[in-house]
């Protein structure tokens, strides 16, 4: 009986030439109808491991050095794709060397040369279809029936057959599934599986986003029997061997729609000048057990997903809202990380292990701010006033330490807050603002993470950290030039530090393209990710980092927090045996982790993305002050600065033919020599807003625009000057109502007079 040990050793002989399935048969000498099942078995295994490939002749072929398997994906224009090997490896593919494959597809592909300082590689053989349903919009032309998926990266058009339509109408949004994958005799069709509504409906995000980014909504009935087996509340028995804190003034701080509370803070000032901090995160791993379906749930989804108005989470709510939830008055287990901290900022003592806790008080950021700025809405916290001003005091100095070592600090994002109304549509974007109370609680985490990380660093354990590695040296030329086209100078070595950066956002604290400039300069960063290798951590300017404070939320905290078990039980001194496994385990988990990450990333901008789309496009033909962000040979990209809503004036709807300067960023009109620049303040008006595609278009503000704006200001003065007049009239009203009644008390004493007189006043302001 042939094993498949035996077949991997035939196929990497040298002897071996490519056999189709019926010359290996004969060589093996298989006839058995169920023999030859096991080996179709075996080759289809092998197949899917990338170690053999099966070439469109049938024949079976060894994957050598050169050919290598992972996922592609494209980019956005659908001009080009990036193969991810198993290794990690980014390989470069030109579209027209993509054979077929598709976005999300697990491909076999061949390196055939190099691609700037990437490989450039084609697709040999699309080994796994990675995308089996989609989002798009229905359309007929003609007898003929296609979806046009939303996704840009998927630019295909899928026919669907009559007897496939399923009730859907021209322009409606739809849920397809793919029933035949493009090649280079059949185009590709789909059928559609569920109806979602009008483009324009606000109730078809939610469903757009789940499916594009394939994210799990429900949980399965197993993992909600396991969940529902779990107590109701912390007994007893859970209780043995745990620090005990309930008396401890311990408070929870988030914003004011959290509903998983992972962690809690108390500080103490030390006898001896130095300040106890006490971090307390909710012992998800007391719970969630290893191997369980709940488990197995967790890690498939890594992470949770927060969108606008709802969550997707990694745990069932009975344990993200209720059982883990460090909820204020209620009993609840952690893992608490005690640490003494020097007025300099250094932690010189800690210990770890497992408490219980009992949160004092549920604070929320804007009540903690507003008692810092001292404003009356603060005035409920006076009783705490000791508490939060220490910690406070405890910030500024951990602030501080990682400014002196050259942390990047200033980053603060362009996060909005968009309200919706009932049904969902966008009716306000409002920037957030991060206060005191946001950054005191962003320090004492950082803090935690890279205590617990050094526990393992020093003790050369296997671990998860979170790191993030130097940026490259052109990426970071390119920001260079980015700012050089500003008028803003930076210096540039050979080796970058963080410090470098923070100076940068020192220096351009007062721009007013300082929300692009942090972008920008976030984007020149390679991206933070889950590794069992330590390589520190380049923004934070750590030389150890983990996530530990926020296992309902987050994988890889739950994993740090059974790591640190593992540790305690075995003070250190893990089995060789097990720290293979260990190994094994966590360099598969860091990538598994990473890749939800961003997938949950992506998830919550596009949700985001939506809305925004929802809420301009309420606002077409109205003028905003925007600011230019980019340039480009086809036009401009530019931003309305207070909604962080950007978009694209094309380069055709221009007032002139312009020449695009690609050294200095600039676009010069041949005619009229204006000239438009990274920074330029203009008058645009929005012309479109495409949620299927996702973009906004604007166009520059004409004469015509302007002036009627400012007719519409005109005529609101001419307004105010009337309403002027009414007052005026209204005061004479007044005076002979007052003569009146100073010539005839009598005619007031049935109250007749005045009622007519209020009756004659309502009337006139009306």
């Amino acid at each position: 009986m042939l094993k498949k040990p035996e077949l991997k050793k035939f196929f990497k002989s040298p002897d071996y030439t490519p056999m189709t399935f019926k010359e290996l048969c004969r060589h093996f000498e298989i006839s058995d109808p169920k023999e030859k099942q096991k080996l179709k078995f075996m080759l289809e295994d092998l197949v899917n491991q990338g170690y053999i490939f099966r070439g469109d002749d049938g024949r079976y072929t060894l994957t050598k050095g050169n050919l290598l398997t992972g996922i592609i994906e494209f980019t956005r224009s659908g001009n080009l794709a990036f193969v991810t090997t198993d290794e990690g490896q980014e390989i470069a593919v030109p579209v027209e060397k993509t054979n077929f494959a598709m976005h999300k597809d697990r491909v076999l592909v061949q390196i055939i040369g190099k691609w700037y300082e990437l490989p450039e590689g084609r697709v040999v053989k699309v080994l796994e279809r990675g995308i089996k349903q989609f989002v798009g919009v229905f359309q007929t032309r003609g007898q003929f029936a296609f979806v046009i998926p939303d996704d840009p990266k998927l630019p295909v058009e899928f026919n669907v057959p009559i007897e496939e339509i399923n009730g859907a109408k021209p322009g409606m949004k739809v849920v397809a599934e793919i029933i035949r994958y493009p090649s280079a005799t059949k185009s590709p069709q789909a059928r559609v599986v569920e109806v979602l509504g009008r483009v324009e409906d606000p109730a078809t995000d939610f469903p757009t986003v789940v499916i594009k980014h394939n994210l799990p909504v429900e949980f399965p009935e197993e993992v909600l029997k396991e969940t529902a087996q779990l107590p109701d509340y912390v007994r007893e028995e859970d209780l043995e061997g745990r620090w005990d804190f309930r008396d401890e003034v311990i408070v929870t701080i988030d914003g004011p729609d959290a509903k998983d509370f992972d962690d809690a803070v108390q500080v103490k000032k030390l006898p001896n000048g130095n300040y106890l901090l006490g971090v307390h995160i909710a012992d998800v791993s007391h719970y969630v057990k290893p191997g369980t379906a709940l488990d197995n749930e967790a890690y498939n989804r890594a992470t949770s997903v927060y969108l606008v108005d709802r969550v997707i989470p990694m745990l069932p709510f009975k344990l993200s809202n209720g059982l883990c939830s460090l909820v204020q008055g209620e009993d609840r287990l952690v893992m608490s990380l005690i640490m003494e901290i020097n007025k300099q900022g250094d932690v010189v003592d800690y210990k770890v292990g497992n408490g219980v806790i009992r949160s004092y008080r549920r604070l929320v950021y804007d009540d903690v701010n507003a008692f810092l700025e001292g404003k009356p809405e603060g005035d409920k916290l006076k009783d705490l006033a000791e508490h939060i001003y220490l910690m406070k005091e405890l910030k500024d100095i951990l602030r501080e330490n990682r400014r002196r070592r050259g942390a990047i600090l200033d980053i603060e994002g362009d996060e909005v807050k968009i309200i919706l109304d009932e049904k969902g549509h966008a009716i306000d974007i409002i920037p957030r603002k991060r206060g005191e109370s946001e950054v005191i609680i962003e320090e004492f985490m950082i803090k935690a993470n890279e205590t617990v990380a050094e526990i393992f660093h020093n003790a050369g354990i296997p671990f998860l950290y979170r790191i993030h590695e130097e940026p490259d040296f052109d990426t970071m030329l390119q920001l260079k030039n980015y700012l050089s086209a500003l008028g803003i100078k930076m210096k540039l070595p050979q080796n970058i530090h963080p410090k470098i950066l923070q100076e940068l956002l020192e220096k351009t604290k007062d721009h007013p393209l300082r929300s692009s400039i942090q972008r920008l300069l976030v984007r020149s960063m390679k991206r933070a990710i889950y590794s069992p290798s330590n390589v520190g951590h380049f923004g934070l300017a750590s030389e150890a980092y983990t996530h530990f404070t926020s296992p309902i939320r987050r994988y890889p905290d739950l994993i740090v927090h059974r790591l640190l078990k593992m540790y305690l039980e075995t003070g250190g001194a893990i089995p060789r045996k097990e720290i293979k496994k260990l190994e094994k385990y966590l360099a598969k988990a860091a990538v598994h982790c990473s890749k939800r990450e961003r997938v949950a990333d992506e998830a919550e901008w596009d949700y985001e993305a939506l809305k925004k789309i929802d809420y301009i496009s309420r606002h077409i033909g109205e003028i905003y002050d925007v600011v230019v962000t980019s340039v480009t040979k086809f036009g401009m990209f530019v931003e309305i600065p207070d909604k962080y809503i950007s978009g694209l004036i094309h380069v055709s709807t221009l007032d002139d033919y312009y020449y695009y300067d690609e050294i200095k960023s600039l676009l010069i009109g041949k005619r009229t020599g204006t000239v438009y620049r990274i920074g330029d303040m203009l008058k645009a008006k929005v012309v479109r807003a495409d949620k299927v595609r996702m973009e906004i278009d604007f166009e520059i503000a004409s004469d015509k625009d302007l002036k009627k704006i400012k007719k519409d200001k005109s005529d609101e003065s001419v307004k105010t000057e009337s309403d002027t007049e009414i007052e005026k009239l209204l005061e004479g009203v007044k005076i002979k109502e007052k003569g009146a009644k100073k010539k005839g008390k009598r005619g007031d004493s049935d109250g007749s007079g005045k009622n007519k007189g209020r009756g004659r006043k309502t009337k006139k302001r009306d």
